[in-house]
């Protein structure tokens, strides 16, 4: 169990950065991240800190693919976690 909530949180420092990256490159006209790639770290267990700092900077909140699936991940994630700390000897 420690080590999953490890992943989570590293997950989640690697999706804050990434997403701030974003809001910055598509600023200064830079070389953006993928939709696909971001989507793919809240995939992998960032999508909780994502969405929160996505919400905090105002980057693709007009984007219903993030505003929709990013919180159906972090519930997902949530009952993971609450499936596998209950249900592991």
């Amino acid at each position: 169990m420690k080590y999953i909530i490890i992943l989570f949180l590293v997950m989640s420092f690697i999706s804050v950065v990434m997403t701030s990256y974003d809001k910055l490159a598509a600023k200064t006209h830079r070389r953006r991240i993928p939709e696909n790639t971001l989507l793919i770290l809240g995939l992998l267990g960032g999508a909780t800190a994502m969405f929160a700092t996505m919400c905090l900077i105002r980057h693709k909140t007009r984007h219903m693919k993030f505003m929709l699936i990013l919180p159906l991940m972090s519930a997902l994630h949530i009952a993971l976690i609450f499936y596998l700390h209950f249900n592991i000897a």
